[in-house]
């Protein structure tokens, strides 16, 4: 028998490429949503000699995956939206009702949560700051995630500042038993949490610190985990520990936040199993008096969102076929650092405003590739297209997460995308602020904010 030949280098990033099903093939135009495309064909032609780049924003869709999540779950299960994965006031707003709160990591998350009326806010993730902690425990916050004794210690100073007491949880970085996903943030050394051997030493310390209230325990371990199965054992088998670490601690158990990571399949794939996830849990109840949070981000508003980025040129190089858009990683990071690869759909645009002949691609495999001066600058590899040409517009579905809010915005310059919103069920134009951004940074202007699509 021959020997097995190694894999070949692949290049970056990794997740672009699918060895095993060869090249993916592009997306029609009728694939999208008829007002998403609409929305695009009009603002592409008002854009004038700027290419359009732009993110289209379907609220209303958002809404329904909470409502959606929140039947499904059993009723001691709470939601809180990860607000990190998208931002932008509609889509808060629609997702508000349908949640129990808001998971937020800066003050300006939480302004913005305030603002779309979030019914509570918890507060996670490393290198929170005093102004944050301090901010927080003068408005309310459900409870805050501690990722060392130092940031204990620094939660307590901020409510002794505002004279009050603050739950907490300890973030915990779990040594075994890690879920598979895009990213993992446990089962070995990342900056997040507090390891095992010194949770006994960081529960004495919160217990010891009298502006807090140990409750309990968190987990983020992975993001865009698809096996329905793994994750309601990941939330069962969590909650049995911390039963169990709670009395070892000293101190009654009253939350475990499971963190989140639910998965978001890409096209034609199977979907995380939702109906399957609630019925586990179902079947292993938290013991009475302790709260199970879920933190949600991208299952929830993925399918809220489209990017569309124009192609400014196309061309082959060393035998490979690249089309260069209008916008790259400095508008869409995701599919670039968060492992995910993402279809693309080619919208057809007529107008081409240059003398020359107009380049085309045909029945062939493109690269996307962004306009910044790095080679990393790749949105999408193996997309098989039967035709693209300069000019024409390329849209990426599942773009309502993790996309502006990640992107490398600053590189370059570059003038920003577009914000607009539309409601794909009833196509009832609206109105939306173009900024996604929050927080005082944002309206300082420290960065371009996007052009505002002022549609009727």
């Amino acid at each position: 028998m021959a020997a097995t030949q190694p894999a070949a280098a692949v290049p970056w990033p990794a997740q672009q490429w699918s060895p095993g099903t060869g090249a993916r093939p592009a997306l029609p135009a009728s694939a999208l949503p008829g007002p998403v495309a609409e929305r695009l064909r009009r603002l592409t032609e008002e854009a004038g000699p700027e290419p359009l780049c732009a993110y289209v924003h379907d609220p209303a869709a958002a809404g329904r995956r909470a409502a959606l999540l929140r039947a499904r779950l059993p009723d001691w299960a709470e939601v809180f939206y990860a607000v990190k994965a998208n931002s932008c006031p509609a889509v808060l707003e629609a997702l508000a009702p349908g949640t129990d709160g808001f998971d937020v990591s800066s003050e300006g998350e939480a302004g913005a949560a305030r603002a779309a009326s979030a019914r509570a806010l918890i507060a996670t993730g490393p290198g929170k700051t005093d102004a944050m902690l301090t901010a927080l425990a003068r408005t309310g916050v459900d409870f805050v995630s501690a990722e060392s004794t130092l940031e204990l210690h620094r939660i307590a100073a901020a409510a002794d500042r505002a004279g009050r007491r603050i739950q907490v949880v300890l973030r915990v970085n779990a040594a075994t038993g890690p879920l598979q996903g895009a990213l993992r943030m446990d089962g070995h050394a990342t900056q997040f949490g507090i390891g095992e051997d010194a949770l006994a030493e960081a529960a004495a310390v919160a217990r010891s610190l009298p502006g807090l209230d140990l409750a309990g325990y968190h987990f983020h371990v992975v993001s865009n985990n698809l096996d329905a199965d793994a994750h309601a054992a990941h939330v069962q088998a969590r909650l049995h520990w911390a039963v169990r670490a709670a009395r070892a601690h000293g101190f009654a158990l009253r939350v475990l936040d499971a963190g989140g990571g639910l998965g978001v399949a890409p096209h034609g794939e199977a979907p995380f199993d939702l109906g399957r996830f609630a019925a586990r849990l179902r079947a292993d109840p938290p013991p009475p008096g302790v709260r199970v949070v879920l933190e949600p981000g991208r299952w929830l508003v993925a399918d809220s969102g489209y990017y569309a980025a124009q192609v400014t040129d196309v061309k082959e190089v060393a035998g490979s076929r690249f089309a260069v858009l209008a916008g790259g990683i400095n508008h869409f990071m995701l599919p670039a650092l968060l492992e995910v690869a993402l279809d693309a759909a080619v919208v057809d645009v007529d107008r081409w405003p240059y003398a020359c002949p107009r380049p085309a691609l045909m029945d062939t495999t493109v690269s996307l590739a962004g306009p910044l001066c790095t080679p990393e600058d790749i949105l999408a590899r193996g997309i098989r297209v039967g035709r693209l040409r300069a000019g024409d517009l390329v849209v990426f579905p599942l773009a309502g997460a993790y996309g502006w809010e990640f992107a490398l915005r600053g590189f370059l310059g570059r003038r920003p995308p577009v914000h607009t919103v539309v409601n794909t069920v009833v196509n009832t134009p609206q109105r939306v602020s173009a900024r996604s951004g929050t927080g005082p940074a944002a309206a300082v202007g420290a960065e371009p904010s996007p052009v505002e699509d002022n549609s009727r």
